[in-house]
């Protein structure tokens, strides 16, 4: 059938950066707006993002990529104030457009001094948004105070506030001291928004009236000041010190200086770090909340990342994995009312979020809706199924509900904004392996990825820790009274452990799980606990070889006897591939009851039902040596590498040799003038086409196993078909087995019987990626149980099958059973560019409700994203969708059945992007202004629906598609050379981990969210 260009419209079209799922890359600045209740986070690499209620997200790009140093929100307001590391403050704001809210820079402002001043004396260190609305108060590292008008920043200059202007009106006492240096801390009057609270780095802090512009109070601290914060009712004073101590200072009286009560050292009485920040909160009961970071003896807990709470008689020290960026405490809201009451301390930390709930006992950790610590382990792969089954949607939810019992009942207290988003047409899932050997399942259907069931695979085998050590324990005795939190563990007890290969099977239940030592596993999903022994199987791939020798790391040992299992997916069967090398292809047949595997020396076949295995197949090449080093020992030969690269040199002279024209040098014979011209006429039509040398069989990894594919087609003759198993190998070979499976009622009597029926080779030798088989009709087989369960169309064994097999350099269609090829398609040699993702995706058309088409999504080394039509393999459409120098970017995408697509820009973060026009994933969301907001306080429990949500703007989506769309909004890593010193893992095919990173990425600065196109 042949598709216009109109219809591929409908069909096809890239919306770029659609939503960013997981944890910003390298934070490195909070912002917290009580009024909008909505969080902003900074980063290094000058990106600013926005998050209220689950689905209400926002993101925007500063043009000068510099690292975000503060984000204030301004009072009672849709807009903050960031300030970057180049000093520059910069002015953003919610706007509505089209009955969405898009974020949007307004205006930019560099402080400056007069000419020759040194830098420091407008380098700003604090920034305070008056409650006016109106105005920024500036510290600066001299010491002086500007102030700037908003919203054009119009610095008024009348009111600069210099440290002689604070110095000649101090006591003659408070004069003699060098009390002045940077500003560390300015604080608004709780009560008197005309009185500012100063503090300086030397320990001196006034309270600066402005109408009168004199000192009203000023306290002097012996130790350097870091921070200092006001009581809600103005009476007390508390500062914080660079020895570990806190002072209170009553504010009471017409007394200028006040003298502070005995200061607190919590951790004394032994020389401790400082407290950077502290919070002092009241409450109705009359106990006040005391919330600081830092403050840790030095020897002993100097290197620990702490955040303290006191309430009473009750301490803890919350214990990071990662570094503390900054932390804010939520507390009433209503400047009216007369106590804190705090509810919800929210901490930002190098690589996760953390919200701990100050109302329940023992303050546990909230469970947040989005924000996930992806890499709490690295990514190692990937592997998203669409439209799940309700049934199987619950039990994993149920499965993943008994592991989060230590998680608050309280509702997720940032709430801000509402989204528009239409509902998730299905449910999807996307499954990320992990480098500790844990398999992550998030709901993946709409704007948030949600962590719904963790399962782990270490308790299969004998590693250095119990798994049943509690990584949380603590005595009750011990000081610090620490206590671990977060998920994010970059430890990993044995690297063996490291998932490489997940497959789920939606329907049947079953999951395949392979590993970096050799290990596959077989697991089926148990809604109660159980205790049983996990079935061991050895394949050994080498047999009948001689003369090898592994090279590599050891298999991992299994654990003897029965194993204790959580509810959720239970491993039934653990087949161990010799050598224990990484395995890079695995296949499952749920219906069948088969699971097939590859690996760098060969593939094999298993059938889980019987436990036993159906047959092993090296693919081992006698040069083939580094094969048997293994990844994590492989150091490849410089010697060889260069004598290939000469041998490839001495065959590409010598075949051009052979070409050229016998004769006189001077003669050319009319037969070959003829021929020449006819030759140039051709070149004129056709596409210009890259000479591609064919790949030697010499070439190191010819028998690493690249793809494997079951398929129930034609094999041997036109009349029958049988089930068959397909390899593709990085040689360019092909294998194909036909497998007998006995009936159901002879299932468990009768052995699967397996035999090869076919061998190809491909001429240029290159990898094979994909294998597909199309029906009589051109249409790719349905997966295992789709038809059972009437979700496809059974497929025609009438006409006759085609294979399709996808190499890195081109597309070729061979007729079935004769394996006789019928039609190709050259990409490296008319694009330059190799094939490293192809997957089968639906297209459903965006105007014609049951109309759709299935064709190839193909992802390039180059990192453009191409529609490949089936079956007559015409290139239809190509984006340029991730950054050719994003090794890890292009490694890691995941292609959906539906035209969607997963792949990591940093380390702890997804970009999902889309080439259908119907599948579409973004944030639309809407934020009120603060006038029209009311404000609650979360309660625990599961409640009735939040009375706050507005209604769903009234606008009609015709005529939001209507509107003109807003720039596209565009994402950035971190420019810095840091991001290139961090390890990246050598990519052999697909596996490599995901999790290492060298790549920066190009960025933009235009931002929008969620305009319908």
């Amino acid at each position: 059938m042949t598709v216009t260009a109109a219809a591929w419209t409908e069909l096809c079209g890239l919306s770029e950066q659609t939503v960013e799922h997981g944890f910003p890359h390298q934070p490195s600045a909070l912002g917290y707006s009580a009024s909008l209740r909505m969080l902003a986070i900074g980063t290094r690499s000058g990106a600013i993002k926005l998050y209220g209620a689950p689905g209400v997200e926002f993101m925007g790009l500063h043009r000068e990529n510099n690292a975000v140093v503060q984000v204030h929100f301004l009072p009672d307001q849709c807009r903050l104030v960031t300030l970057l590391d180049d000093n520059s403050l910069h002015l953003w704001s919610l706007k509505v457009k089209g009955g969405v809210s898009e974020l949007q820079e307004e205006e930019s402002f560099t402080l400056r001094g007069p000419p020759g001043s040194a830098p420091s004396a407008t380098q700003i260190t604090v920034i305070l948004p008056h409650s006016c609305r109106e105005l920024l108060y500036l510290g600066t590292e001299s010491g002086s105070v500007f102030v700037v008008q908003l919203p054009a920043f119009r610095m008024l200059e009348d009111r600069t506030l210099s440290s002689d202007a604070v110095l000649q009106r101090l006591p003659e006492e408070a004069r003699h001291r060098r009390v002045f240096e940077m500003v560390e801390a300015l604080q608004e009057h709780p009560r008197d928004p005309n009185q500012i609270l100063i503090g300086y780095s030397r320990g001196l802090v006034v309270v600066w009236d402005l109408r009168t512009g004199g000192v009203v109070h000023h306290f002097l601290s012996s130790q350097q000041l870091e921070g200092v914060c006001w009581q809600r009712d103005g009476q007390l004073m508390v500062s914080c010190h660079s020895d570990g101590s806190y002072c209170q200072w009553p504010v009471a009286g017409d007394t200028q200086q006040l003298e502070p009560l005995p200061s607190c050292v919590p951790y004394g009485p032994f020389p401790c770090k400082a407290i950077t920040k502290i919070f002092w909160l009241t409450t109705r009961k009359g106990l006040p909340f005391t919330i600081f970071q830092g403050g840790m003896p030095r020897a002993s807990y100097g290197d620990r990342h702490c955040i303290s709470v006191v309430h009473g008689s009750q301490q803890t020290a919350f214990d990071f994995t990662s570094r503390v960026i900054d932390f804010m405490v939520l507390a009433e809201a209503d400047s009216a009312a007369a106590s804190d009451d705090p509810y919800a301390l929210l901490v930002l930390a190098e690589e996760e979020l953390v919200v701990i709930d100050l109302t329940a006992a023992g303050w546990p950790p909230v469970q947040p809706p989005y924000l996930a610590s992806l890499h709490c382990s690295a990514i190692t792969c990937s592997h998203h199924v669409s439209n799940i089954p309700l049934k199987l949607w619950e039990r994993v939810i149920a499965a993943g509900s008994k592991q989060s019992t230590h998680f608050s009942s309280m509702e997720w207290p940032i709430d801000g904004g509402t989204s528009l988003a239409p509902d998730p047409p299905q449910r999807d899932l996307l499954l990320t392996g992990h480098e500790d050997g844990t398999v992550r399942f998030w709901d993946a259907s709409g704007v948030c990825l949600r962590l719904l069931y963790k399962l782990s695979t270490v308790r299969v085998f004998l590693t250095d820790s119990d798994p049943s050590d509690s990584l949380h324990a603590q005595g009750e005795e011990e000081w610090p009274p620490l206590r671990k939190v977060g998920s994010f563990d970059p430890y990993s007890d044995d690297p063996r452990l490291g998932i490489q290969k997940i497959f789920l099977c939606k329907y049947s239940g079953y999951l395949a799980v392979a590993g970096t030592a050799g290990q596959v596993l077989v697991l089926e999903l148990n809604d109660e606990e159980a205790e049983h022994a996990v079935v061991q199987v050895e394949a050994d791939l080498l047999q009948d070889q001689e003369g090898y020798r592994w090279k590599g790391h050891e298999r991992l040992c299994a654990r003897p006897g029965p194993v204790r299992f959580e509810p959720g997916f239970q491993p039934f069967v653990l087949v161990q591939c010799q050598p224990p090398a990484v395995v890079t292809s695995l296949a499952l047949h749920s219906e069948w009851r088969l699971v097939a595997f590859g690996t760098s020396h060969g593939f094999g076949l298993f059938d889980h039902q019987q436990r036993r295995q159906v047959f092993v197949k090296c693919t081992l090449h006698p040069s083939d040596q580094l094969a048997l080093e293994g990844p994590l020992s492989r150091v490849k030969s410089l010697k060889k590498s260069l004598r290939q690269s000469f041998r490839r040199m001495r065959r590409s002279r010598v075949s051009s040799r052979k070409r050229r024209p016998m004769g006189h040098p001077g003669e050319v014979p009319e037969a070959s003038a003829k021929v020449e011209r006819a030759g140039l006429q051709s070149v004129e039509l056709a596409p210009v086409q890259r000479k591609i040398e064919a790949r030697s069989a010499e070439d190191s990894f010819t028998g690493f196993v690249r793809t494997l594919y079951f398929a129930d087609t034609y094999l041997r003759d036109s009349s029958r078909h049988c089930p068959s198993l397909w390899a593709g190998t990085n040689g360019g070979t092909v294998y194909a087995f036909s497998l007998r499976v006995p009936p159901a009622e002879r299932r468990m009597d009768e052995p699967v019987r397996a035999e090869q029926a076919k061998e190809i080779q491909l001429m240029h030798r290159a990898p094979v990626v994909g294998i597909l088989v199309l029906d009589g009709h051109s249409v790719p087989l349905p997966e295992p149980l789709e038809v059972a369960h009437d979700l496809s169309k059974s497929p025609d064994m009438q006409g006759s099958h085609q294979l399709l097999v996808i190499s890195e350099e081109q597309f070729k269609v061979f007729t079935l059973p004769k394996v006789s090829a019928k039609l190709k398609l050259k990409l490296t040699a008319l694009e330059g560019s190799r094939v490293r993702r192809a997957s089968v995706a639906h297209f459903s058309s965006c105007r014609t409700e049951d109309y759709g088409e299935h064709h190839l999504t193909v992802l390039t080394n180059l990192g453009d994203v191409q529609v490949v039509s089936l079956p007559l393999l015409k290139p239809q459409v190509r984006f340029s969708c991730i950054r050719r120098e994003d090794v890890s970017g292009i490694a890691s995408c995941v292609f959906t059945k539906y035209g969607q697509g997963f792949y990591l820009i940093s380390p702890s973060e997804f970009e999902r992007f889309s080439l259908s026009t119907k599948w579409l994933v973004e944030p639309r969301c809407l934020v009120q202004s603060v006038e029209t907001k009311g404000h609650r306080r979360p309660h625990n429990g599961a409640g009735p629906e939040k009375a706050e949500v507005r209604p769903r703007n009234s606008e009609s989506r015709s005529a939001v598609e209507e509107r003109t769309r807003g720039p596209t909004m565009q994402h950035a890593l971190l420019n810095d050379e840091r991001v290139l010193k961090e390890v990246q893992s050598t990519l052999e095919g697909d596996r490599g981990s995901c999790g290492d990173w060298r790549s920066q990425r190009v960025v933009g600065y235009s931002l929008s969210n969620g305009g319908a196109e």
